[in-house]
């Protein structure tokens, strides 16, 4: 299990943010912390300390006036860590090389591919075209329904169709380099971990090593709040899954360790 870093930026700060709480109209989010930092700062600090494979998040739709601003705080993070962040929010066919020119090692794609409610598997034929598959990282991001976990879009306000399941993860692997999947419902609470989320994305990875398949990095995000959650992501997870912590770290105003996370996840925190 490695820790992936995060930089969550919305309206030009970075921030940690309830999930659940984003709202497009008027740019509203329940915030957890705004950094006094902008995500350049973030970006050469994870360099740093050596960790690879982080994630940028722009959490303003493409018509908010903040986007701009948003997108910015983006670039400049890019720029700072080349070939070290993955990016998303809004990544189109049309943007998507200028991210990948900035420094971003993947992009990070959902409701581009997802409309309607289903998958458009040739808006994922796009995709490929514009950065090929070992560019590009498709979020499962969900919430946990009656029919099981459904995949949310467009900055986590619209339910899909589409279940995450070991057979959607099989038939989206051969189109992408890595997973990643918020638990929509607890990111930013810090009640704790979605545990049956985590054991099937754990047993989905233990299978195809089992089999000999190749999986594929799988980032596991939401809920983390102490080192007792994170143990029991590495155990649901058979130490096969990733993670990535926010409002809970130290580092973004919460009470966990940073070194102590880099440790448990097994990750060298030595400088570059």
């Amino acid at each position: 299990m490695e820790f992936r870093p995060c930089i969550d930026i919305h309206n030009g700060k970075v921030k940690q943010i309830v999930g659940g709480s984003l709202k497009d109209e008027g740019d509203l989010v329940r915030e957890n912390f705004v950094a006094e930092q902008d995500a350049a700062f973030f970006a050469d600090f994870y360099r740093k300390s050596g960790l690879q494979g982080g994630h940028i998040i722009l959490l303003n739709g493409v018509d908010s006036p903040y986007y701009e601003a948003t997108r910015q705080q983006a670039l400049s993070a890019l720029r700072e860590y080349p070939q070290g962040l993955q990016v998303g929010g809004g990544i189109t066919p049309d943007n998507a090389a200028e991210y990948i020119e900035a420094g971003a090692s993947h992009v990070i794609v959902t409701s581009y591919v997802f409309q309607e409610g289903a998958i458009r598997y040739d808006r994922l034929d796009e995709m490929l075209k514009a950065v090929g598959r070992e560019q590009l990282v498709l979020d499962l991001s969900c919430r946990k329904t009656a029919e099981g976990y459904l995949v949310v879009t467009d900055r986590w306000q619209k339910l899909t169709q589409e279940k995450v399941s070991h057979e959607l993860m099989d038939r989206l692997a051969s189109y992408c380099d890595e997973f990643l999947v918020h638990a929509v419902d607890v990111e930013g609470k810090s009640h704790g971990i979605e545990q049956e989320l985590a054991a099937l994305l754990g047993e989905w990875c233990l299978e195809r090593e089992k089999q000999g398949l190749p999986a594929g990095p799988v980032t596991y995000a939401g809920g983390v709040h102490n080192m007792e959650d994170l143990a029991a992501l590495k155990r649901l997870g058979h130490n096969l899954l990733n993670v990535t912590i926010g409002s809970a770290l130290e580092l973004f105003g919460g009470d966990m360790k940073w070194e102590e996370v880099l440790n448990i996840c097994g990750n060298d925190s030595k400088s570059q």
